[in-house]
């Protein structure tokens, strides 16, 4: 398909092939809406469809062949014998009441036969559009007889009329249907149906067993990518599906144990430059308050808020679990802290707010974009939602904004734009870079755009 799709995409370029590359890129565009995404269902489709095409293949030779074919030699068959004993009314003396013609008939063919007086035949009857005894006995009565005739096939259900004009009389005869056709042909189809369900119901019961090692491989590395706990999982299914899940397992341990050393050695660390920050400090108590000492200190406590944005942004979500949480509450939390500080801040959430994510490190990701807004800006809005499974949080404010292809740039760990949202000298240039950190390690994102107060918005979209 796909070498097709390449050819025709190089012939595109000659005007004779355009119309068959558009209409080549139409069928393919509609096959792939209508055709279902998920791998159970394409992959029964890939059982079922050739089961499907060679049955409808089977039945039509079957039914066009072999039904059709028995069904005339039959109706010949009886055609035959009806001729036969045309000729002998025509050609031999009778008695009176055709006595032994009946007699005949109903003894060595297995017909009833009746001689009646000639009248004219009767009209002819609705023919059913698939009848084939109707067909075979009408063309072989005009082939054989080659007389004035009248057949029904639907009145009786288990018996055939037919009604042959002579010379001097009308030929009623009475034939059971199954001796006009094939009429077992149905048990071939039921047995072909049948037992095709029958294999399609147990390579349904192969098919999910298949799937679901490849299932719960999917689920354990969504909820992993989320954040969230994965257990009881384990190497299942065929080899290709248990060497990806053992893949996975290794790959998980890596990272955990990549985690576990990095938190370790970030506690070190932290607790050793803490130390020597806490003696600094000290030394600085005992010095006289004198203009260099203040400047000093100031550098201390820069350094000592620059290292504890470091340590939060290498740190990452630490060893948080996930927990439901009532993300309006966590917005109110972060509304009274904005008072306190001097800020006007207003929160509000739309509909059912309790959401699974990890508590402190969402707070400590919409804190720093709130601490964002109210820094640069006068007014800060935040709104949140849940809308199908995913928490959208937006924080709104009415400072300078950041231009649009400044944005990206602005996530980058320790790149400051000071003359786009006209910073100050203080802060590491960490606080977007850790909130999107945040949001992706629950398994979203975090986006800036335009706000409606003028200034810039980021939007915060995680699942729920």
């Amino acid at each position: 398909m796909r070498d097709l799709a390449a050819k025709l995409r190089h012939a595109a370029d000659f005007k004779p092939f355009r119309p068959l590359v558009s209409a080549y890129r139409s069928v393919s565009r509609f096959v792939y809406r209508i055709m279902p995404k998920g791998l159970f269902t394409r992959t029964f489709l890939i059982i079922v469809a050739p089961i499907v095409i060679l049955q409808s293949v089977l039945v039509f030779v079957f039914m066009e062949r072999h039904y059709q074919l028995v069904s005339r030699r039959m109706s010949e068959a009886v055609v035959r014998e009806i001729a036969a004993v045309v000729y002998v009314l025509e050609n031999y003396p009778q008695d009176p009441n055709h006595t032994k013609v009946e007699e005949l008939a109903a003894r060595a063919l297995g017909m009833s036969m009746t001689v009646l007086p000639l009248e004219p035949l009767p009209a002819p009857t609705p023919k059913p559009f698939f009848d084939v005894i109707d067909k075979e006995l009408s063309l072989a009565i005009s082939q054989k007889i080659g007389k004035p005739f009248w057949i029904d096939t639907v009145g009786r259900s288990r018996f055939v009329e037919i009604r042959i004009q002579l010379e001097n009389s009308i030929l009623r005869v009475f034939t059971r249907r199954s001796q006009t056709y094939a009429s077992n042909s149905h048990i071939f189809l039921v047995w072909m149906f049948s037992t095709s369900l029958v294999l399609v119901f147990i390579a349904l019961l192969f098919l999910r067993n298949q799937i679901r090692p490849i299932v719960r491989l999917a689920d354990a590395a969504e909820a992993f990518g989320k954040g969230r706990p994965v257990e009881n999982f384990h190497a299942s299914g065929a080899r290709e599906v248990r060497r990806a899940s053992l893949a996975f397992i290794d790959m998980r341990r890596r990272i955990e144990r990549q985690i576990e050393q990095r938190t370790t050695m970030l506690a070190g660390v932290s607790h050793d430059l803490r130390t020597i920050l806490t003696r600094l400090r000290l030394q600085l108590a005992f010095l006289e308050k004198t203009p260099e000492s203040e400047a000093m200190r100031k550098d201390v406590d820069e350094m000592s808020n620059m290292l504890e944005d470091y340590l939060a942004f290498a740190s990452g979500d630490g060893d948080e679990d996930i927990q439901l949480t009532d993300i309006a509450l966590l917005l109110e939390e972060l509304e009274e802290e904005a008072e306190i500080s001097g800020h006007a801040v207003t929160t509000r959430f739309e509909g059912p707010s309790e959401a699974e994510v990890k508590r402190l490190s969402m707070k400590r990701c919409l804190s720093n974009l709130v601490t964002n807004g109210c820094k640069y800006g006068n007014r800060v809005d935040v709104h949140g939602t849940i809308e199908r499974n995913w928490l959208v949080i937006t924080i709104d404010d009415d400072g300078p904004g950041i231009p649009e292809d400044q944005r990206e740039i602005a996530f980058l760990a320790f790149h400051r734009l000071d003359l786009a949202r006209n910073q100050d000298e203080t802060g590491s240039g960490l606080g977007l870079s850790i909130a999107r950190d945040i949001a992706r390690s629950h398994g979203g994102d975090l986006y800036l755009e335009d706000s409606p107060l003028g200034g810039l918005r980021a939007k915060l979209r995680v699942p729920a």
